[in-house]
């Protein structure tokens, strides 16, 4: 992996995780000792980033992160269910064995790091890995990849507003999507997937830290 190849993943990594806090100035000559890249590398960087809407281009002003909203998670979520609801189906109708296999293996592995949280606490980092491994599970045969690209970024940007554990709940949830995944049953994994995503809106507001 080249060096600008890892200092966008981190610096990608960092904006959803809030360690780049929402709104802040992306100071160029500090980030550069922070990644280990250079001044002229770090723009392509943040210019890419900008393109996928994690960091706003103020021009002349420089670069900050992109800030977040109440307005702007409701969008997110709206969108995460317009895509999944439609990729769902489609993976579903197509499903065979081995996407079958993907969604067993993708949600057996998320069941255990959710099993763990309720014991060992939460890792955000390791939570996101699993969840977003199972949605992209769920969808991996609708038969087009543009559509679980676009779906990996909003997923991204979704998470930014999702980094507390809603608990128990989110257990049951992702257990009846595989149910209805194994089922086929793409208007029930409909239904779930929007209460799923409104019930982390929900939360989100409930904090109380969005405006």
């Amino acid at each position: 992996m080249s060096a600008g190849d890892s200092g966008y993943r981190r610096i990608r990594s960092d904006i959803i995780f809030g360690v780049l806090n929402p709104s802040g100035r992306l100071k160029l000559d500090s980030m550069k000792e922070d990644y280990g890249v250079s001044v002229s590398t770090l723009r392509e960087i943040l210019n890419r980033l900008a393109s996928e809407g994690f960091v706003v281009a103020e021009g002349q002003r420089g670069f900050e992160v992109a800030p977040v909203s109440i307005q702007n998670l409701r969008e997110l979520a709206q969108l995460r269910i317009l895509l999944e609801h439609h990729a769902m189906t489609e993976s579903f109708r197509a499903g065979d064995m081995e996407w079958e296999g993907r969604v067993v293996s993708a949600h057996h592995k998320l069941a255990a790091t959710e099993r763990a949280i309720l014991t060992a606490g939460d890792d955000p980092e390791l939570r996101k890995r699993y969840d977003g491994e199972f949605h992209q599970a769920l969808i991996s045969n609708c038969g087009s990849r543009e559509l679980m690209q676009t779906h990996a970024v909003v997923f991204d940007k979704y998470f930014r507003y999702a980094l507390q554990y809603r608990g128990s709940a989110t257990i049951a949830q992702h257990q009846a999507l595989l149910d209805c995944a194994l089922k086929r049953d793409a208007e029930g994994a409909k239904s779930i997937l929007t209460e799923h995503i409104n019930s982390c809106v929900a939360h989100a507001l409930a904090i109380g830290t969005l405006k």
